[in-house]
């Protein structure tokens, strides 16, 4: 995330087409305001964020941490992308303004915001990132302070701050923003460690971030309900339609989406992260949504679901989404406490690798082509079956392969189940009837103490409940 201004700048943002601000213009729009108080209730999660911190704090005793939201990215010249806060940040404290930046220093926790514009400079009217004018009223440092349940202090100070009596260790998480990654020097060790710890504190999920991800599961069902019933539209525009219909839902009633929506339409669905989502819906075709809502905590879902255009699928369609289901669903009864996370991706390969051997597609026996060192069927499957869901789509990132791809699960992770097939336009190794063909069913699943639960059980998966639910929801 690239700085465009640092916190300490005291020049408002303005642009080369903005006039002039005479002397008596500047004079008169700092007087006649009235002041008002924004009513923003604590937070449900500061007592949370609190008791995260502390126990961060307490894996580095003595140590200082700094954990930034980062700032505004381009988008194209003048205009940025909406913000969306920092992860790690925002899981410690809750904050979603910009600019702001986490100092936990031997378990005293500080954080320095940028306030609302001041109306003793002309940030506030002519401002075009931080003005109140141009972008919205802030918060106060106070306010800020009240509904987090942490001390606030301006993030001018920040510099300043950092450099009096350091600790002996600073650990910085890097490549949020450049600004803070400047004024600290970096130690990769320190640095990479804390990155780790924090996506590892993640892994294993509380009632309540379970909670968080259980509405964005049940808002991503409502955002597939409502693409299904615009069905007319949609074959009309294409897959732009869907991308539109259902990221109106996730602004509606979430943050975001949690990542760009995937429609792939007919042969679009072979492309793994299709997110152009320029097609046409064609009847007699498929269409692959790899969709998910953001809460307006950022937890967020990832759920897939291949549709038939028409509403039914034809034979070959049905005996390929069938297989995959079966791998699935092979996937998803594999996921209990002490088992290997690999082991769900083994489970569900085995079912496809069987299937792609009995369609006689496999240049070796599935029993060799499942080997490690052949893996000849990931032609047409190419991707791991899960990754683990939280605050970020592809979450805890960071965490050590012991710890996540080569660890165990445990009750409280969430994973995504969502095996695929996928045979390409061109690949001549497959019968035409399969070309241009790609299917992915996807879920979101909580390990439980005795197994496990599908988030995301609401839309239907099997190919007689997708077609009865397209028959509820169609035009």
């Amino acid at each position: 995330m690239s700085d465009q201004t640092t916190p300490e700048s005291t020049e408002p943002k303005t642009e080369s087409h903005d006039p002039a601000v005479p002397e008596a213009y500047s004079r008169f729009m700092r007087t006649g305001w009235g002041d008002r108080e924004l009513d923003l209730p604590r937070q449900a999660v500061a007592d949370r964020a609190a008791e995260r911190r502390r126990r961060l704090a307490g894996l580095f005793p003595g140590e200082r941490l700094v954990l930034p939201a980062g700032t505004y990215k381009p988008r194209a010249n003048d205009t940025d992308y909406r913000f969306r806060s920092d992860t790690a940040h925002t899981y410690l404290t809750g904050n979603q303004t910009s600019d702001a930046v986490l100092v936990l220093t031997d378990g005293e926790a500080v954080l320095y915001a940028r306030p609302r514009s001041s109306r003793e400079t002309d940030e506030f009217f002519r401002d075009r990132q931080y003005g109140e004018l141009w972008a919205g009223r802030r918060p106060s440092a106070r306010e800020l302070s009240d509904s987090l349940g942490i001390e606030v202090r301006h993030v001018d100070r920040l510099a300043d701050d950092l450099g009096r009596s350091a600790p002996p260790k600073t650990r910085v998480h890097r490549g949020v923003s450049t600004h803070v990654d400047r004024l600290l020097a970096a130690d990769a060790g320190l640095d990479d460690d804390l990155a780790r710890v924090v996506s590892e504190m993640r892994l294993v999920k509380d009632d309540w971030e379970i909670e968080q991800l259980q509405q964005a599961c049940d808002v991503t069902t409502l955002g597939f309900e409502d693409s299904v019933r615009e069905w007319t539209q949609v074959l009309e525009y294409g897959e732009r339609w869907i991308e539109g219909t259902f990221f109106r839902r996730a602004r509606a009633m979430g943050n975001d989406i949690g990542y760009d929506s995937i429609v792939g339409g007919g042969s679009h669905a072979t492309t793994l992260h299709w997110t152009e989502n320029s097609g046409a819906i064609t009847p007699g075709d498929l269409v692959l949504l790899d969709m998910g809502v953001e809460g307006r905590q950022l937890y967020t879902a990832d759920v897939t679901r291949t549709l038939p255009v028409d509403g039914t699928f034809t034979g070959v369609q049905r005996d390929l989404y069938d297989l995959v289901l079966a791998a699935q669903q092979a996937g998803i009864d594999a996921v209990r406490p002490g088992v290997p996370f690999a082991d769900i991706h083994r489970a569900s390969m085995t079912v496809l690798a069987h299937g792609l051997e009995g369609m006689g597609l496999l240049p070796v026996p599935a029993t060799e082509a499942l080997d490690p060192d052949n893996r000849t069927y990931a032609r047409w499957t190419l991707h791991g079956t899960s990754h683990m869901l939280g605050m970020d789509v592809h979450d805890c990132g960071r965490a050590a392969p012991e710890a996540y791809a080569k660890g165990d699960l445990a009750a409280g992770m969430v994973l995504t189940v969502e095996p695929g097939l996928y045979f390409q336009e061109d690949d001549l190794l497959v019968p035409e009837e399969l070309r241009g063909i790609g299917i992915r069913i996807e879920d979101d699943v909580l390990v439980t103490d005795d197994g496990s639960r599908n988030l995301s059980a609401a839309l239907p998966r099997t190919s007689a409940d997708v077609e009865e639910w397209m028959g509820r929801h169609l035009p």
